[in-house]
């Protein structure tokens, strides 16, 4: 279900969606972040980020991303313990992967829509960053 609100989400902002369900598997995880990576800017999972056994998202994303974006995860476990103690729980990862950015969002449909609404007004910008564009940075 988080998919599909998440499918939703960025249809509505004009991205193409391209889906996969995979195992929760570290390695099946991996496999499928990198075909992504291989043919998109953007790569956005759903559930896998907590502390149960088989939450091994985190790890299969570090083992794709070249570098971390740590602001990123930062902000979407800061909003998601506003919202919730279970928020404390979370341990999705974000990181650039070559030029794609890769994040990973909660598996509940609410907060997979959050975590989308933490990240969407900082998107656009980092991935015209990520490949190199120019950008307008305005002051706040």
């Amino acid at each position: 279900m988080s998919g599909d609100t998440l499918a939703e989400l960025l249809a509505a902002d004009g991205y193409d969606v391209e889906r996969r369900v995979v195992a929760d598997e570290r390695d099946a995880i991996a496999a499928a972040l990198r075909e992504l990576v291989a043919s998109s800017r953007l790569v956005l999972t759903t559930g896998g980020t907590g502390v149960a056994p088989r939450d091994v998202t985190p790890e299969a994303t570090r083992d794709v991303v070249d570098r971390d974006a740590s602001g990123i995860a930062e902000a979407l476990r800061a909003d998601s313990r506003a919202r919730t103690p279970h928020g404390l729980l979370s341990r999705g990862a974000a990181g650039i992967a070559g030029s794609t950015l890769v994040v990973n969002l909660p598996g509940s449909p609410g907060g997979c829509r959050d975590g989308y609404a933490v990240l969407q007004p900082v998107l656009e910008h980092a991935l015209r960053l990520l490949a190199d564009e120019a950008t307008v940075h305005r002051q706040t």
